[in-house]
C-alpha cells in the first residue's frame, strides 16, 4: 500500500544549506586575513548587492509589485546613518539597523500614495517618489545640499580596524536579511503573498489581506533598501545626492533578481555574485560595461526565462519554501529536515 506526504526541501536541500554555512563561515573566519583591504570593500558592495536584490525580489517576485524607485530608500539610509552617527552621537553598528527602520517609517505612509497607482503607473510613481526625495534632500543645508555629506564618525580609527569592522557587520546583516526573507516566505504571510502575487482578485475572495500583505512587503523591502543603504555610506564614508539617489542602484537590483532568477531567493544570491564580478572586471571599460550587462540581461531574458537559477538547478530549492507532494509506501519515514 502507499500513500501521500507533503514535504519541504530534501537531503539535498540539507546538504546545500551545509555548504552555504561553510561559504559564509570561510568568508567571515578565512577571507579578512587573506585578501586586502580594498578586496573587504569591495566585498561590502557584494553583500549590499545581495540585499539590494534580495529584498527588490520580495517587492516584485512574490509581491507583484515592480518599482524602480527603491533608490529613494537607498538614499534615505545612507543619510539617516550619517545623521544618527554624526549629529546623535549613535555607534555604527546602532545606526545601520535604526536607518533601515527609518526607511520603513518613511515607506509605510509613501505606501498610501503609490498603492493608488496600478502596473506600469505604480512603476512611474515609485519613480517620481525617488525624484522627490533627491530634490528634498538637495534643499536641506543641514543635509549638505548638492554637496552631500561625509561621515566622521570613524575619525581617528585605524584603517585597518574600520574596513574589518564594516566587512563582518555587512557580512552579518547579508545572511540576517536572507534568513529572514526565508522565513517569512516559509510562513503563513508568505504563502498569501505568493497568491497575491499570482491572482490578486483569487486570493482576496479566500480571506488573504491583499493591502495589509502589499503594504508589509513594500515597507520590508524599503527597510532593506534603506539597510543597504546605510552599508554604502559606512563603507565609502559618504554620500552625496546624486550618487546615492540614483536610479542605477534600483537598475542594478532589476539586473540581479532578473539574471539571477526572479521569484526564488537563491536567485537574487546567484545575481548579485554575477552583477558584482561583472562590474569588477569591466568597470575599466567604461561605457562599455554597460553595454556588456545589458547584453547579458537581454541574453539571460532570452534564453533562460526563469533565471541562472532555475537554468541550472532546475527543480532544486537551496531555501525551500513550497510544499511538495511525494507518494510514499505505508509506514515509510520521512528524512529529518524535509517535513512540515
Amino acid at each position: 500500500m502507499s500513500g501521500f506526504v507533503v514535504t519541504r526541501g530534501s537531503r539535498g536541500s540539507l546538504v546545500g544549506g551545509g555548504v552555504l554555512l561553510l561559504v559564509v563561515a570561510l568568508l567571515a573566519a578565512v577571507v579578512p586575513y587573506v585578501v586586502t583591504l580594498g578586496a573587504l570593500s569591495s566585498l561590502v558592495m557584494l553583500f549590499a548587492f545581495v540585499i539590494l536584490g534580495t529584498t527588490w525580489n520580495l517587492l516584485a517576485g512574490y509581491g507583484g509589485m515592480v518599482s524602480v524607485g527603491q533608490q529613494a530608500y537607498v538614499g534615505v539610509g545612507g543619510y539617516a546613518l550619517i545623521q544618527l552617527a554624526d549629529a546623535v552621537g549613535a555607534p555604527p553598528w546602532l545606526a545601520v539597523p535604526a536607518a533601515g527602520l527609518i526607511g520603513a517609517a518613511i515607506a509605510l505612509p509613501t505606501s498610501y500614495l503609490v498603492f493608488r497607482l496600478a502596473g506600469g503607473y505604480f512603476a512611474i510613481g515609485t519613480w517620481v517618489v525617488a525624484e522627490v526625495f533627491r530634490l528634498v534632500t538637495m534643499r536641506i543645508d543641514g543635509l549638505g545640499g548638492g554637496a552631500g555629506l561625509s561621515l566622521s564618525a570613524f575619525r581617528g580609527t585605524d584603517r585597518v580596524e574600520r574596513v574589518a569592522f564594516v566587512y563582518w557587520f555587512a557580512l552579518g546583516l547579508m545572511v540576517v536579511v536572507v534568513l529572514g526573507t526565508y522565513l517569512l516566505m516559509r510562513s503563513r504571510v508568505g504563502l498569501g503573498l505568493t497568491a497575491i502575487r499570482d491572482d490578486r482578485v483569487a486570493a482576496s475572495s479566500l480571506g488573504v489581506a491583499v493591502d495589509r500583505g502589499r503594504r508589509l512587503v513594500y515597507v520590508a523591502g524599503s527597510a532593506g533598501a534603506a539597510l543597504a543603504g546605510a552599508l554604502i555610506a559606512l563603507s565609502t564614508l559618504g554620500v552625496t545626492p546624486g550618487s546615492i539617489y540614483s536610479v542605477n542602484w534600483t537598475a542594478a537590483m532589476i539586473f540581479i533578481v532578473v539574471v539571477g532568477g526572479i521569484g526564488t531567493i537563491e536567485g537574487p544570491l546567484v545575481g548579485a555574485v554575477l552583477y558584482w564580478a561583472l562590474q569588477q572586471v569591466l568597470a575599466p571599460l567604461g561605457t562599455w560595461y554597460l553595454v556588456v550587462l545589458g547584453a547579458v540581461a537581454v541574453a539571460v531574458v532570452l534564453l533562460a526565462p526563469r533565471g541562472l537559477w532555475g537554468l541550472a538547478a532546475g527543480g532544486y530549492q537551496l531555501f525551500p519554501t513550497s510544499h511538495r507532494t511525494h507518494r510514499v509506501a505505508v509506514g515509510a519515514t520521512v528524512a529529518p529536515g524535509t517535513g512540515r
